[in-house]
């Protein structure tokens, strides 16, 4: 959940045809993040799994388009995909998770990528 010391997003914002997604907060930090890095990083159980250790590497969407921004509450967004996924709520604490650590999470995923063969 978010403290009172955490930005909030002022601004969703759809970019370069739903390649890319851009988070303003009420700091003035600007957070851009790839369709591709959002769906593979996705909070759904579909990518998370069910329980810690059931994570699974999810491939092949370098093309992927974000089509609709779902308001869920006053605490996350349901980023629907081009691909059918839509079951992942990103709460605005994730995404400015994914914002912050997203070069350290990327990595880590093209590393399980290249183990994986891909």
């Amino acid at each position: 959940m978010m403290n009172d010391a955490s930005p909030w997003p002022e601004e969703l914002r759809l970019q370069h045809g739903g390649s890319r997604l851009q988070v303003t907060y009420d700091s003035g930090e600007i957070i851009v993040l790839s369709a591709e890095f959002l769906r593979t990083h996705s909070p759904s159980a579909e990518v998370k799994g069910h329980a810690p250790g059931e994570e699974k590497l999810v491939l092949g969407k370098q093309n992927v388009r974000i089509v609709r921004i779902e308001p869920v509450g006053n605490y996350a967004a349901r980023l629907v995909f081009d691909d059918g996924h839509a079951t992942g709520l990103y709460s605005w604490d994730y995404l400015l998770k994914l914002g912050r650590e997203r070069d350290r999470l990327w990595a880590h995923y093209l590393s399980r990528a290249a183990e994986a063969g891909s």
